[in-house]
């Protein structure tokens, strides 16, 4: 293996003038000389060539033999003249499908078409050599439409080293393609919303003699029908045409039609009830039953599939081989002659890996020149160091020049798919000019002097590429500077992980970097899983105390960190820990993965994880192997493989952390396009994404997202509009309010859409604004307060739909806890306790842009405690109770509000205990006129409260002020039915919780990185385990959780004197007001 001369000389800046170095590409070598030989038929533009090609030559070098032998035979043709081979595509025929040899450097043996002859026994295989087409108008605009939605350019290849992002991009075509072809037409336009789980004892307790009615509607006739809860759809609609047999016409329906024309779906809603489930798994359907409402569905007839027609494919596609290394067999350069050498194996890299550091160039110095600077190099993988680098330091000036290498412990055969070479520029004061600062990595004073230095720039580059080829060359990369003190601080930890470089290259910080260059591409080979025959002896007998130990280290939840001597015991009995499908995150967190032996051993070991592959859906555990720490793609692989068991609504729920169905791919859609916005570092991956499904979702699907993204451009322009024109306060005067509706009135009658889906709530669309019911909300932000009709005709209630649209805040925190709220909710149904939990719908559309949505009927506690006696009304514990009997003057009415107010309290009560959710006043706590009590506005978590004038604010765990008992029929210490009723629900629903701790903890813990101010370390979430007593007995917590009930009692007199300042000193115009 040679390598290049990589010393290059030094090249100073001219004066005053910025210069930036280009990255000088390698050449790979062109002579080509066969081991074994591949008979190949070419079909070019002007004839057919056969030709021998060597397997282990690369794509590129068999483009340029064929072009060749082209040139030779066609001498008297100029064409092949005038093109370069570059020009031109590969492509062949399998299944009826065309497919592209896309990828240069792949070797020839390892081709997909190769393996397809060699099944078929075909001796000679055909390649079409075929000239690249210009993208059509029609694909150009379509791809303009796309960028647009995504909200990033997809096709800008400025910011990228390679062809990494096109590659990704043609790799997806084909299971997009697969996915596409499989799908229901007639389930995906209609998009049913269905659940396995077993209906709830208390709904089952609701439903008599196992039947329900409900309405069917068409036009302006309906029908009233009993059906089983067991009944399909299909079987409902079939009993009631033979029903209605002889009546068709009280109901508008043409004789000649029967049930297979029409479908059911929910009145006034985009829901449809259809396919072969009991109607009792319909989500629709649960939500009526749990509401005590009625169930109104609408005789339909069904939408049409082609509306879901996909757009035709620009590209052939790309097969599952591309990018694929060959084994280490077919790489090594063991026994091989020199000249029969064109891709080298990783592994024969017996060399240390090395980096030079040439230096640093930034457009504008710090202000304070006395400073020296040095370089910091790690390789990590996931968050794993696998070895550290550093330079000297030097003065810190416009331009700094080392050239020097670094040569880490961390041999190349060793390094993993996945590593980073991650440089980070470190500054601090210069030291006295008699001493000077050696900063090498083996200076035993380095930490020293690195805990007096801070962070500026960092940037990654992975040492392994997109087609597991080494890196070499030269490189530029621009870095991204260190945030100071603020809210994008809190996603420093992620960001510092991402591969991608600073696309403001006029203004960042660049440096430059040479890695060693060779005379061939080094590719990292193939696992190949091997028969295990040192198995058995590795599976030795633990003894007693040892599995006693491994247990319990099993046992221990996500926060509890492993020590070395953890790790050392989970890898040595790593055959007794791979049979319990807990011990995965923990056994996958000892492999040190800086050792490819070890690194082999592991997948070794991956490939017998039988018990894995058979153990129930563990969703928390699963998502653990999907966080930062893990960067293996076998090992996501794995977990991927796993969530596919998910159903739709349980997807939902874990949407936020990862995503054949509408609903999740609308979801999918924000969640994605939101993250684009707001984070740099990681748009250009989700934008790929996003585009893959954008390009799979169909036409209906692309005009509804249309519609939805210029409504939020229009909105966001009005509201930037009145933020120009209004104070800086709280109060909004009345001259504000008419221009709002001046402008609204003026986009209702130009460019506002008449119908658009709401981006929370899919199954609803929206029509026009109800503009005299529109406001501008007291507060800082100067939130919208919108009033929509609703768009479909079907809909039983003139109810408008009500919707705040915010800038100014980043929604994800709210987003979180809502999602973590519906969670809870999932595991209460599970021991057949319904809350009556209200997470309200809540979407981040954008940077720091979302929408909220209106809760209909509801009040705060503090205006209900104002309109009656004025602030004083917080020390009045009656007037929650009065006002509730004056909405339910029915006294069955009542008793139902005050039941539903218990149980909607105890949910309340523990949730936002177990998430220490602060800042908790009577405005932001809510109830409606049924009696539903619920928070809004989530802004301080896990324990992070407020404080005022010095003093925490929060001197209860939760919110259980004189006014709720009185509801519960008590005051004081006495006690009630009720109040009884609501303690052995709280212990329910606290104990109900604790058997969840390690998801919860999960959950959190993978939004660490997303830059919540509020969740920015593991401290943050130790206050999870703390509030669910892990460690302790059902019995012990069972009293922590009644003795904080009781402190509730002592103290709420704290709590009334705080909300009486709220309404007083008007402290709660400093809270944003989420929902009214």
């Amino acid at each position: 293996m040679e390598l290049e001369n990589s010393e290059q000389p030094v090249v100073m800046r001219e004066d005053n003038k910025r210069r930036r170095r280009r990255m000088k590409p390698y050449c790979t070598a062109s002579s080509l000389s066969s081991t074994e030989l591949i008979s190949i038929e070419f079909i070019l533009p002007t004839s057919n060539m056969l030709i021998d090609i060597a397997s282990n030559c690369t794509v590129e070098q068999m483009k340029g033999q064929v072009w060749m032998r082209a040139i030779e035979r066609n001498q008297n043709s100029d064409f092949y003249h005038k093109f370069t081979p570059d020009q031109f595509v590969l492509q062949y025929q399998k299944k009826g499908q065309w497919y592209e040899i896309y990828d240069k450097h792949q070797v020839i043996q390892t081709l997909d078409c190769i393996l397809y002859w060699k099944v078929l026994q075909k001796k000679v295989g055909k390649i079409h050599v075929v000239q690249k087409q210009k993208p059509t108008e029609e694909v150009q605009e379509f791809q303009k439409q796309l960028n647009y939605l995504i909200g990033y350019d997809v096709t800008d290849i400025s910011n990228v080293h390679d062809d990494e992002l096109e590659f990704a991009r043609r790799r997806l075509v084909t299971p997009r393609t697969i996915e596409v072809s499989c799908r229901d037409p007639k389930l995906y336009s209609m998009h049913p919303w269905t659940t396995s789980k077993p209906l709830p004892e208390y709904l089952v307790s609701r439903i008599t003699n196992n039947n329900i009615f409900i309405n069917i509607h068409r036009g302006t006739t309906s029908q009233k029908v009993k059906v089983s809860i067991d009944d399909t759809p299909d079987l409902i609609l079939q009993s009631f045409f033979t029903k209605m047999s002889n009546k068709k016409s009280l109901m508008n329906i043409p004789e000649e039609y029967s049930e297979l024309d029409f479908v059911l779906r929910v009145s006034g809603r985009d829901e449809y009830i259809v396919g072969e489930t009991p109607i009792k798994n319909f989500h629709w359907i649960r939500q009526c039953l749990k509401n005590g409402e009625e169930i109104h569905l609408v005789l339909d007839s069904p939408p049409d599939p082609k509306e879901d027609d996909v757009q035709k494919e620009e590209w052939p596609l790309v097969d599952d081989c591309t990018g694929v290394s060959g084994y280490h067999e077919q790489l090594t350069i063991d026994g091989k002659d020199h000249e029969k050498i064109f891709t080298i194996s990783l592994w024969d890299c017996n060399r240390k890996f090395r980096v030079k550091i040439i230096g640093i160039d930034i457009p504008v110095l710090p202000r304070n020149t006395d400073l020296t600077v040095f370089i910091e190099a790690n390789i990590q993988h996931g968050q794993q160091l696998l070895s550290q680098r550093r330079t000297t330091a030097k003065p810190f000036t416009e331009e700094v020049l080392w050239n020097v290498w670094l040569e880490f412990d961390v041999k190349i055969k060793d390094l993993p798919k996945g590593a980073l070479l991650n440089l980070q520029i470190y500054c601090g004061k210069a030291p006295p000019s008699t001493t000077k600062a050696n900063l090498q990595s083996h200076d035993p004073a380095n930490s020293d002097i690195k805990s007096k230095t801070q962070l500026l720039y960092y940037v990654n580059i992975l040492l392994i590429d997109h087609r597991s080829l080494l890196r070499t060359g030269d490189y530029v990369l621009h870095m991204w500077k260190i945030t100071g003190k603020g809210e994008d601080q809190g996603s420093i930890n992620a960001d510092k992980l991402t591969s991608a470089t600073n696309p403001d290259k006029e203004n960042s910080m660049a440096i430059s970097i040479v890695l060693d260059k060779y005379c061939h591409p080094i590719a990292l080979p193939k696992h190949r899983i091997a028969t295990d025959a040192q198995g058995d002896r590795a599976r030795a007998e633990m003894p007693n105390q040892l599995r006693k130990q491994l247990e319990e280290i099993i046992g221990t939840d996500p926060l509890n960190p492993l020590t070395p001597e953890d790790k050392e015991l989970l890898w040595h009995f790593r055959y007794e820990s791979i049979k319990h499908p807990k011990a995965y995150p923990k056994l996958l967190s000892s492999v040190k993965w800086g050792q490819q032996e070890i690194v082999a051993e592991t997948y070794q070991l991956l490939a017998k994880r039988d018990t894995w592959d058979t153990s129930a859906l563990d969703v928390g555990l699963t998502m653990q192997l999907l966080d930062c720490n893990f960067s293996d793609e076998n090992v996501r692989a794995m977990a991927v493989q796993k969530l596919e068991g998910l159903e739709d609504d349980a997807v939902l729920h874990y949407l936020l952390q990862l995503v054949q169905n509408k609903r999740i791919g609308h979801f999918l859609f924000w969640f994605l396009r939101s993250e684009i916005a707001q984070s740099m570092h990681y748009q250009q991956r989700f934008a790929v994404i996003l585009e893959a499904y954008l390009r799979g979702c169909g036409k209906a699907m692309l005009q509804d997202f249309l519609k939805q993204v210029q409504v939020i451009e229009l909105l966001h322009k009005v509201t930037m509009e009145i933020k120009l024109v209004s104070a800086e306060k709280y109060d909004v005067t009345p001259q504000v309010i008419t221009q709002l509706k001046q402008k609204l009135e003026k986009l209702q009658d130009s460019k506002l859409p008449e119908c658009f889906r709401v981006p929370y709530d899919p199954g609803l669309k929206a029509g026009a604004l109800v503009i005299e019911k529109c406001k501008i909300m007291a507060s800082k932000k100067k939130p919208l307060w919108l009033e929509f009709k609703c768009a479909d005709p079907t809909s039983l209630s003139n109810e408008t739909i009500g919707i705040i649209f915010k800038h100014g805040d980043d929604l994800r925190q709210d987003m979180l806890i809502l999602q973590i709220l519906r969670i809870m909710e999932s595991i209460w149904e599970e021991e057949s306790l319904d809350l009556c939990l209200l997470p309200y719908g809540c979407i981040s559309t954008g940077n720091k842009i979302g929408m909220i949505e209106i809760v209909k009927d509801a009040m705060t506690i503090a205006k209900i405690q104002q309109s009656t006696v004025g602030n004083t009304g917080a020390f009045k514990d009656e007037i929650l109770n009065q006002w509730l009997k004056e909405k339910c003057v029915i006294e069955e009415k009542f008793q139902a509000a005050v039941e539903r107010f218990i149980y909607s309290c105890v949910g309340y009560c523990v949730a936002t205990f177990v998430l220490g959710i602060g800042d908790r006043h009577n405005d932001n706590i809510m109830i409606t006129e049924s009696g539903n009590l619920f928070h809004i506005d989530f802004g301080h978590i896990l324990g992070n409260y407020k404080s005022f004038l010095g003093f925490n604010k929060e001197r209860v765990p939760f919110v259980l002020t004189p006014d709720f008992l009185f509801v519960m029929g008590t005051s004081g210490k006495k006690t009630s039915p009720q109040f009884q009723n609501f303690q052995d629900i709280c212990v329910r629903a606290y104990l109900a919780l604790r058997k969840h701790t390690s998801l919860l903890i999960i959950l959190f813990s993978m939004m660490l990185m997303t830059g919540m101010p509020q969740l920015t370390s593991k401290e943050d979430i130790e206050y999870i385990r703390d509030a669910l007593t892990v460690g302790k007995s059902d019995e012990d917590a069972k009293k922590y959780f009644l003795d904080q009930i009781e402190v509730c009692r002592d103290k709420g007199w704290t709590v009334q004197f705080n909300w009486f300042l709220h309404l007083v000193l008007g402290i709660k115009q400093g809270v944003e007001k989420h929902s009214a």
